[in-house]
């Protein structure tokens, strides 16, 4: 068997994903999503025209133009559908772990209990929209990771001079209800069908990413946190995830989100599996 990671050579989950194959005598490539071309005549080939290989992991998914972003998931499309590759994770999920706004319907559809949420992109839907959820509304990019970009408005006015920035940038405006959380939410890490590791994460404010200085420590879930994780990870089509949850202050669970192309750096220095060769594992069809 041979594999392409779709990532940079040395970035850490890479390095351990390369260890992990290496150790299972798989051989590997490492490319660059944008260092990918499409031949369309009788085939589809990389950049340097090597053979990607049974199994295609993407680490890396990066942002661009319109065009070029359509581009690279239509690529993993080919890939997938045209040369028979699998895909991990899949286009299919790709595409809707990356939108916010497709995988909170999703996971709503699902019966997945998410904060109440309002996406538009007009100012005065969003001004309305601030008042009718409770006006304490959680403002975050369509498109983003590891908290960045979120802000917390529970003002009028800061709502106006928050959505008026955004209005003239053109952005779209995604608003969820503040939930309150005593500053803690919950990681679930799924493979294949499994939740193999869990973390609660502490943080000084709201935000609870590891990436913005949140405290991991590990966490035993239950039968509740399991069977929403994997309803979570099924809802968008995901073979692995990082799932978040985020436990309200009256008990409750709420789904925020399913990453799709989740890291578990900080996850891995409390967990005790070894993530990225269970990854790895799932991924040659090893575990039983």
């Amino acid at each position: 068997m041979k594999a392409t990671i779709l990532g940079a050579a040395n970035a850490w989950h890479v390095e351990v994903l390369i260890k992990a194959f290496a150790e299972r005598n798989v051989s590997v490539n490492v490319l660059r999503t944008r260092d990918l071309k499409a031949l369309i005549n009788d085939d589809l080939i990389s950049a340097n025209e090597a053979d990607l290989g049974d199994v295609i992991l993407v680490r890396s998914l990066p942002g661009g133009s319109l065009e070029q972003v359509i581009f690279r998931v239509d690529l993993l499309h080919v890939l997938e559908e045209v040369k028979g590759a699998r895909v991990i994770n899949s286009p299919d999920a790709l595409e809707k772990t990356v939108d916010k706004m497709y995988a909170t319907a999703l996971l709503s559809k699902a019966g997945l209990r998410v904060p109440e949420t309002c996406v538009t992109e007009r100012y005065d839907d969003a001004m309305a929209a601030f008042a009718e959820l409770g006006g304490d509304v959680v403002v975050k990019p369509v498109f983003g990771s590891e908290g960045r970009g979120m802000t917390r408005v529970s003002d009028p006015e800061t709502a106006h001079r928050v959505f008026m920035a955004l209005n003239q940038y053109r952005y779209v405006y995604y608003l969820q209800r503040f939930i309150p959380h005593g500053n803690r939410d919950i990681r679930t890490f799924v493979v294949n069908g499994g939740v193999i590791a869990a973390m609660e994460r502490l943080s000084y404010d709201w935000r609870c990413n590891v990436a913005l200085g949140a405290q991991a420590s590990l966490l035993v879930p239950d039968e509740n946190l399991i069977d929403l994780s994997l309803k979570a990870a099924d809802a968008v089509g995901a073979f692995y995830a990082g799932v978040d949850i985020l436990p309200s202050e009256e008990g409750e669970l709420y789904l925020l989100e399913v990453n799709g192309i989740p890291g578990w750096r900080g996850l891995q220095q409390v967990a005790k599996p070894d993530i990225a060769s269970t990854i790895v594992e799932a991924l040659l069809g090893l575990n039983p």
